[in-house]
């Protein structure tokens, strides 16, 4: 409520003072606002404030009637079944609209009727494919079970499935499906040259002879012998053109067009959705006071339908405040701090992050030495058994998985001593998790690369080591591979020889110690952390692997019904909440870092690495990044004049001024919203104290009516002689507005 829409006229229609509406807090807070060096007088501020408040008066009342006429234009444009009123009001609108469209001519009836018939299509449309929406009834009864925050895990989850079937698809469309069509359509298909060099050549890996049957299971999990020259990996690609009649389908080019292509689309993907958790939590309020009042008000979660769940939900909410109120004593406790006590901790802190360093640069050293080790066993052509060569083979993922199970423990121990927050501990700890993973997959590809690149002769004849690896392209792919089959079977046996046992012990053994551990808890960050490790893996070995994205898609597939047993049957959710409307956003925040890790090994192998001249559709190529300019050379001269041009330092220049320009404007507005949005908390605020205020004064006067219990012609007289206030809800007002009517006697006291 604006303090100068509130004025007073007496019976000669002059603006006079009321007592009661100088006394509300909004207004009293208007006058201390108006100070300044030449203030005058209380009285004749008010005056000239209640003087001026008329015209603004009547700008508000106009304004009013502007946003209730657009917001009747609104509630007609919608449909009478989606209206909340009763079946009586809705068959009279429906009779007023029926008449309404009588008097318009043919072609605004038949615009109207056509864009109803669209919007019902549309809502049609949004329904049917909501029923058709993967797992809809499994997400909902995961929903009623556990609430939106475990729900947001499994949403996550269909939406790595939904995005890795979109990425083999188009793989399949575009590299695959062109080379399998081929003999069928009287297609031609040209293969690289051999020349003869020691560079082409490519010796097979198939294993010859008599196979025994645990050989063929070697070959499976590690992608190896029958498996290496198969769709599944690069060097099976050998085609360079495939002639169909009246067309010829560059197939290199559309190799490199899909790898930009599937990462250019998740980022888009990721973006898109990682918005709407973004906007969510710019509009969080930052006063701890609201944070409180929306934890006790509006922080159950309605979806809820198990007591279980229920009693869970409301120990998770005590937690919640309890941590904030852990987090305003440990603010007040840092505002407190002397200075030995701020160079104690901070050297606390130094020395933990040191160890914290010491204990990821072990990891990553030890992933680098298993690389190496793993590679050069490989290489040895005397085979020891069955098991050490898959263990040999499987080197590096153990270690990557041991380093991935140990290192959190450590972080959850040392962030004990660094004296953070509870919320801070808890982002900290994670962001060290997800370096730690992340990180080690790019530790594993570098430990690759300077194998591949280091010869015995420098330089390499072939730019790369040919003898150790004919193929590197397809090494890489097989440790994709092997990363991707480990890490399921690792979560497969998770749950069946860790998880399961452990349920049992705690169920059926009475003692203290069963008793304390407890279950297992669902961990959404964890869990969160294992899939985004998986999807990184996906995005970088797809260009090594093609089919590798169908794999994932798979792998997520068996993953979700095995998560949701595991949670069903074994697990219970964490005792520290995750918010759905938070969690989705860190998620997708996550991923985005994955992609960007990915998109660092791709993009350098396709510009920097020379490609392996006895396999893959490049070897035509020094580099795979060659096969866009060639192409781009055989296109009509305007268009390479156009590509030129958008490709020039001229354009790039201007295009990142015009960005900048467009930065600066989306900045200044937001800047501009945020000044809005803090003057409405501020005015909604003052209602509340206003409307208190009002309420305080009303029961006042309740309890004064009550003791005087004055007679009929007492109160007859009182009336006349005291204003009277009532909450008036005119159609043009949102809320009722107290207005002070004037006594006929010229004084007016309260």
């Amino acid at each position: 409520m604006d303090s100068d829409s509130v004025f007073y006229t007496d019976q000669s229609g002059k603006v006079t003072s009321n007592p009661l509406l100088d006394q509300l807090p909004s207004y009293q807070s208007l006058l201390y606002r108006r100070k300044g060096s030449n203030t005058g007088t209380k009285r004749r501020s008010s005056s000239r404030a209640r003087v001026g408040s008329s015209g603004s008066g009547r700008w508000t009342l106009s304004t009013v009637n502007r946003h209730d006429e657009n917001q009747k234009s609104q509630v007609e444009q919608r449909a009478t079944r989606e209206l909340a009123q009763t079946m009586a009001e809705k068959r009279r609108d429906k009779a007023l609209r029926l008449q309404e469209d009588a008097d318009l001519t043919s072609w605004r009836q038949w615009r109207q009727s056509t864009h109803r018939y669209l919007r019902r299509l549309q809502d049609d449309v949004h329904e049917w494919l909501t029923a058709l929406q993967l797992w809809r009834s499994d997400i909902h009864i995961i929903e009623g079970m556990f609430g939106t925050g475990i729900l947001s895990y499994f949403s996550f989850l269909r939406f790595l499935v939904m995005l890795n079937l979109i990425i083999f698809t188009l793989m399949f469309s575009f590299v695959l499906l062109p080379i399998i069509i081929a003999p069928h359509a009287s297609g031609n298909i040209t293969y690289n040259r051999n020349d003869g060099s020691i560079c082409s050549v490519y010796p097979t890996s198939a294993r010859q002879g008599l196979v025994i049957f645990h050989e063929h299971i070697a070959d499976l999990l590690s992608g190896g012998g029958f498996l290496e020259q198969t769709y599944l990996f690069y060097g099976y690609y050998k085609a360079d053109k495939i002639h169909f009649p009246g067309t010829t389908y560059n197939l290199p080019l559309a190799y490199l067009l899909v790898t930009v292509a599937y990462l250019f689309l998740s980022l888009i993907w990721i973006v898109k959705r990682s918005a709407n958790g973004f906007k969510r939590n710019l509009v969080q309020d930052e006063d701890r006071f609201q944070s409180f009042c929306n934890k006790i008000f509006a922080g159950w979660d309605f979806c809820i339908s198990n007591m279980n769940a229920a009693k869970l939900k409301r120990s998770s909410l005590l937690y919640e405040l309890r941590t904030d109120l852990e987090e305003e004593r440990i603010k007040q406790k840092i505002a407190d701090r002397t200075r030995e006590e701020k160079c104690r901790i901070y050297l606390i802190r130094v020395i933990l992050n040191l160890f914290v360093i010491a204990v990821l640069a072990c990891c990553f050293y030890s992933i680098y030495i298993a690389t190496i080790f793993s590679q050069e066993a490989q290489m040895n052509e005397v085979k020891v058994n069955f098991i050490v060569d898959l263990i040999h083979q499987y080197l590096p993922s153990i270690v990557i998985t041991l380093a991935n199970f140990i290192t959190p423990l450590l972080f959850s121990v040392v962030i004990n001593y660094e004296d953070y927050s509870p919320a801070f501990e808890i982002r900290f700890t994670l962001m060290r998790c997800v370096f730690m993973r992340l990180t080690s997959i790019g530790v594993l590809l570098f430990s690759l690369w300077s194998h591949i690149t280091k010869c015995k002769e420098e330089p390499c004849v072939c730019g790369y080591n040919h003898v150790l690896y004919s193929c590197w392209e397809t090494r890489i792919g097989q440790e994709m591979y092997k990363l991707t089959v480990f890490d399921f079977i690792i979560i497969v046996a998770v749950t069946i020889f860790v998880e399961f046992p452990r349920k049992l012990i705690v169920k059926y053994c009475d003692c203290g110690l069963a008793k304390w551990w407890g279950q297992q808890e669902f961990a959404i960050p964890q869990n969160v952390l294992e899939i985004v490790y998986g999807q990184t893996i996906c995005w970088i070995g797809a260009f090594y692997s093609p089919m590798l994205p169908a794999i994932c898609t798979i792998k997520y597939f068996f993953i979700f019904y095995i998560k949701k047993v595991s949670l069903m049957k074994n697990c219970r959710p964490a005792t520290r909440p995750f918010r759905a409307s938070s969690s989705n956003f860190f998620f997708l925040g996550v991923l985005l870092i994955g992609l960007s890790l990915a998109c660092v090994p791709v993009i350098v192998s396709v510009a920097q690495i020379n490609c392996s001249q006895a396999c893959g559709p490049f070897v035509n190529y020094t580099t795979s990044w060659e096969v866009l300019p060639t192409a781009i050379s055989q296109l009509p001269s305007g268009v390479q004049t156009l590509l030129f041009t958008v490709s020039s330092e001229a354009f790039a220049v201007s295009f990142f001024v015009v960005t900048c320009l467009a930065m600066f404007y989306v900045i200044a507005l937001a800047g501009a919203h945020k000044r809005v949005i803090k003057q409405l908390r501020e005015q909604l605020a003052m209602e509340g104290r206003d409307k208190h205020f009002l309420i305080q004064k009303l029961c006042q006067a309740q309890k004064l009516s009550g003791i005087t219990s004055p007679g009929p012609q007492s109160q007859r007289r009182s009336s006349r002689s005291s204003p009277t206030y009532h909450t008036s809800f005119s159609n043009n007002f949102p809320e009722g507005v107290f207005f002070a009517h004037s006594p006929l006697d010229t004084s007016t006291h309260v």
